[in-house]
């Protein structure tokens, strides 16, 4: 099935204009679970109940307020509020080209997908092409939903990107932080530990060696549940013990890594190893979950 745009755009730079479709990049696989009735099992409904009065307040009884001091808040009624907010016209300026790996990643937010609209086609390419050969992202404002959104865009898998980014002030440093500067290295902790992320390196990043082992147990627990089995958990593992001397830390995690079967080296080295005939993707049991409601 096509993928359905969430909203419809125009980048602009210089005289230039893109209209663009915008289409979630991520979908996030967190499972949910409802707050139930204990005694029947029914869902519960929530409500909003004054901290002074104690009376159950309709939303049509509701106004918003920011706590400019304790317990002190300056009321602002919705028209005020839509004053604020700036025209949505989703607008998408672009302010300047950066290098991409000039921009910290702690700054992004969210990510977006960006298509070509009706008739601008030729302009998307351009653009996107553009970018590719110059090794440049562009930082621009998003006008929507009644605010202005700082973004960035970049060209990956042959197409546009728009990640939604944090303001300056938004982001947070080590200047309130310990950062163990007050701490003395022996001679050849670092030799020892580089030995071991070399040990540990792959080529690059590969998201598919990875899968939410919370998410699986779960799925697996649910699908029991509805099968009407009886839920069986693993022994949980022991704690790690506190390390005593860092030295030798290092030393056992060098050996064991050096012991470890071929098999396990090479996924380390970014090669997945074979799925064993018959094994399914975690969503699998889900599935079967469903089916037997």
């Amino acid at each position: 099935m096509a993928a359905r745009p969430i909203a419809s755009g125009t980048i602009s730079f210089g005289l230039v204009s893109v209209p663009v479709k915008l289409y979630t990049a991520t979908q996030p696989k967190n499972l949910s679970f409802n707050l139930l009735h204990s005694k029947d099992k029914s869902r519960l409904k929530q409500q909003y109940i004054c901290a002074t009065c104690g009376e159950v307040v309709e939303r049509d009884d509701m106004v918003r307020g920011f706590e400019y001091a304790k317990d002190q808040y300056a009321v602002l009624t919705q028209e005020e509020i839509k004053a604020l907010e700036q025209t949505s016209d989703q607008s998408i300026e672009i302010e300047e080209f950066v290098p991409i790996e000039s921009i910290d990643p702690i700054y992004f937010e969210k990510g977006y997908l960006l298509g070509p609209d009706k008739g601008g086609t030729k302009a998307y390419r351009l653009l996107r092409e553009a970018m590719a050969e110059a090794g440049k992202g562009a930082v621009a404002k998003f006008s929507t939903r009644g605010r202005q959104q700082l973004v960035l865009l970049r060209e990956a898998q042959g197409g546009l990107m728009m990640h939604s980014l944090f303001y300056a002030d938004e982001v947070r440093d080590f200047s309130e932080i310990d950062r163990g500067e007050s701490v003395t290295l022996k001679p050849g902790e670092i030799q020892l530990a580089i030995q071991l992320i070399e040990q540990l390196a792959s080529n690059g990043f590969d998201a598919s060696k990875y899968e939410d082992e919370y998410r699986k147990r779960a799925l697996e627990a649910i699908e029991q549940k509805v099968a009407g089995q009886e839920v069986v958990l693993a022994p949980a593992q022991a704690p790690k013990g506190q390390i005593i001397d860092l030295m030798e830390a290092l030393k056992a995690s060098l050996a064991s890594r050096q012991s470890k079967p071929a098999s396990t080296e090479a996924v380390a080295g970014g090669r997945k190893p074979a799925r064993a005939k018959g094994a399914g993707p975690a969503e699998a049991p889900a599935k079967q979950a469903r089916k037997a409601k």
